[in-house]
């Protein structure tokens, strides 16, 4: 289907397309097309930088000309971005299994190792999936304690222990800035030095025309909704852009560790470090993508492929539909990417200034509150690993994948399956089996305010394997829970769980029936 933007002419077009028709066709008909349409967004761009003010003009100009470039790409890419008959396993040797990593010890200069690292932590979201206004890694989960506290904790704990100096890096987008940096004063007297930088601000795009929503550069009041931070790919163009890239390689850094805030189990790992900064063939790894076994919970994970002579990580998005069922298959692609990542600096410097970060785009459609539908442009930062040279992936344990999506995952974080020391979450020695429960929270639970309500404490969780619990539910203090535990209120009643109770193997049902499961 051709889509035609705003203010398209037939008749402008008219001798252009007799020619077209005449060479080769719809190709030539939809390159005159594209190039009308490439035209029509320049010149809606070029309006709505004539409303940046002279402070943020230069910021501006540089996000749109990246949405442009990104543009220009989306429209030039045709079906799925692999070639599914190319996809082959990854050769044995380029996902290393942790175990090997860490048998290798530690050196005594960890010190200076940790003295060449950046802590990135992705920190563009908002709480909004768990019913809570501003950014997501405000929201307390362990003690009162927010993602962000744990990870200024850690990194502290790390500096005094090792006499080092490892700075945070905060990569924020225009929706979660301004919240974050208030909150960043109370850190003012810990030993970390905290950074931010903002990723770029692109804008949405109407899916029919193909045009940017937006008409200025604001994004408040009609424009709240025009704009969009673009993925977490962008963080090589933003971190370069600001500045901070160069001033830390200025300072001797040589790697970034980044992952996602909302991931409690990415702590600094001394081995993964050492064995970047030491690497026993003596050749560095410019990018190291820190990969899982998949669970029947990880089918739609991207995964690790070898791909054209190069490791490729490929996203549920790219594959053909008729190979989905394939690419979720544990059997086939047993890993999934866990998205903490060690990037080489120097490596992202010169790929950046090459114009060479390769990354596939992944088209996100949207409605807004108005009923609009339009799409945004999104890439992903694991995707630019066949960009680098020598990557490497390492098979780490499912510790260091502890993501906080959903109330159903704070459940498990807040409950004694963990225990917290310096910031870090580890599984409790009581527990016999390293597999956390399958937990399924239902609609009465989905606000972080609802789920609080909803637990007088939170329950005794260490012989649990699977909890199910759906409708209007409440939970006394002291509740035990083991085995497979399913409770389900129907609609219209409600199922107090009373204080004490101890729950194995049990259904509740809508009429307070306790049976066996």
């Amino acid at each position: 289907m051709l889509l035609y933007p705003a203010g398209f002419s037939f008749a402008s077009l008219k001798s252009d397309l007799s020619k077209a028709m005449s060479q080769d066709g719809a190709s030539q008909f939809q390159e005159v097309i594209r190039q009308e349409l490439e035209l029509s967004v320049k010149k809606e761009l070029d309006k709505i930088l004539t409303t940046a003010s002279s402070h943020e003009f230069e910021h501006t100009k540089k996000d749109l000309d990246g949405f442009r470039k990104l543009f220009h790409r989306f429209l030039q890419e045709k079906g799925p971005s692999v070639d599914w008959g190319k996809i082959q396993r990854p050769p044995e040797d380029s996902i290393q299994p942790y175990e090997k990593i860490k048998a290798r010890g530690l050196p005594d200069n960890i010190s200076s190792v940790l003295n060449k690292l950046v802590v990135v932590k992705l920190n563009g979201g908002l709480g909004t999936s768990m019913g809570c206004k501003g950014p997501k890694s405000l929201i307390g989960v362990r003690n009162e304690n927010t993602f962000l506290d744990l990870t200024v904790q850690q990194i502290e704990h790390l500096n005094k222990t090792y006499n080092t100096d490892v700075p945070l890096v905060l990569m924020n987008s225009f929706n979660t800035d301004e919240d974050t940096k208030k909150i960043l004063q109370k850190y003012n007297h810990c030993r970390v030095k905290i950074y931010t930088f903002n990723q770029s601000r692109y804008p949405r795009i109407n899916k029919e025309s193909l045009l940017p929503v937006a008409k200025d550069v604001s994004y408040s009041g009609e424009n709240t909704e025009a704009w969009y931070p673009p993925g977490h790919g962008d963080i090589y163009a933003s971190f370069y852009n600001s500045g901070l890239l160069d001033t830390f390689i200025g300072e001797g850094k040589e790697y970034i560790f980044v992952s996602n805030i909302d991931n409690l189990g990415a702590t600094v790992d001394l081995y993964i470090l050492n064995h970047l900064m030491n690497p026993p063939n003596g050749k560095r790894c410019e990018f190291v993508m820190e990969v899982t076994n998949k669970t029947r919970a990880d089918v739609k994970g991207g995964t690790l492929t070898q791909y054209e002579g190069k490791l490729r990580l490929v996203e549920i998005a790219q594959v053909p539909k008729a190979h989905v069922d394939e690419f979720k298959s544990v059997s086939k692609f047993k890993i999934f990417n866990t998205n903490n990542l060690w990037i080489s600096l120097a490596a992202v410097k010169r790929l950046q200034e090459q114009n060479a970060i390769d990354m596939e785009i992944i088209v996100n459609a949207k409605t807004l509150d108005g009923g609009l539908n339009v799409i945004q442009l999104e890439t992903a930062v694991g995707a630019a690993i066949k960009s680098f040279e020598n990557s490497l992936g390492i098979n780490v344990p499912r510790s260091r994948f502890l993501p906080v999506k959903t109330t159903s995952d704070l459940l498990l974080v807040m409950s004694n399956l963990y225990s917290l020391n310096a910031g870090s979450l580890t599984m409790s020695e009581k527990r016999e089996f390293p597999t956390v429960p399958l937990v399924k929270l239902g609609s009465s639970f989905t606000k972080v305010q609802d789920y609080l309500r909803r637990f007088e404490s939170i329950p005794d969780m260490l012989e649990l394997d699977h909890l199910t619990v759906s409708g209007d539910v409440t939970f006394g203090k002291n509740v035990s829970l083991k085995g497979t535990v399913i409770i389900i209120a129907n609609h219209g009643d409600r199922i107090d769980i009373p204080p004490g109770a101890v729950l194995e193997n049990k259904i509740v049902s809508g009429n307070l029936r306790i049976l066996d499961h």
